[in-house]
């Protein structure tokens, strides 16, 4: 299947718009002595590049990936990974190629220590991608739905131009409560 321009396009928006998440996310966020935990790291300007000051830790489905753990991140990881880990999770371009979206971001808040912050981004007005499966697009409406354990610090939108309500992609930073 041929890449069209208006993907290619997509692609360059999308691309420099999740380096300027990571960046940005990075300047607020990075500090010693805190944990990060960035999933399905691939070929893009990934934690590494902007968070220096926190301890980075990877996760990925596939075991040729060199990743710290190698785990589905819609199962629950528990006897790999301990509840309340991680300050951060970085997740980009991920949720999309999940069987199971909502355990997936219960993985998440399981892994995060309370008050710990979720960076998230998912494209929606953009073509089926690898890696395979690619099965889902989420609406603001569904991000908070799925997020809904979570406060929502930002939920952001990157417009399609000409094409209203169509964003191209989300950026979303979300907190986990306090437990009572």
């Amino acid at each position: 299947m041929e890449i069209s321009s208006v993907d290619i396009k997509h692609l360059k928006i999308i691309r420099k718009n999740v380096t300027d998440f990571i960046e940005n996310c990075s300047i607020q966020y990075d500090k010693s002595e805190r944990t990060l935990l960035e999933i399905a790291p691939q070929d893009h300007n990934g934690a590494n590049e902007f968070f220096k000051f926190t301890n980075n830790e990877t996760l990925d489905i596939d075991p040729k990936s060199g990743c710290n753990y190698i785990a589905d991140i819609c199962m629950k990881n528990d006897s790999l990974i301990p509840e309340s880990k991680f300050d951060y999770i970085l997740c980009t371009e991920v949720l999309e190629h999940t069987l199971n979206p909502f355990n997936a971001v219960e993985e998440i808040f399981r892994m995060l220590k309370p008050e710990g912050l979720v960076f998230i981004s998912v494209p929606f007005n953009f073509r089926i991608h690898g890696p395979l499966p690619d099965c889902w697009r989420f609406t603001e409406h569904g991000l908070k739905s799925l997020f809904s354990k979570f406060n929502i610090i930002k939920l952001k939108s990157i417009e399609t131009e000409d094409r209203n309500l169509m964003p191209i992609l989300y950026t979303l930073i979300a907190q986990k409560p306090i437990a009572n």
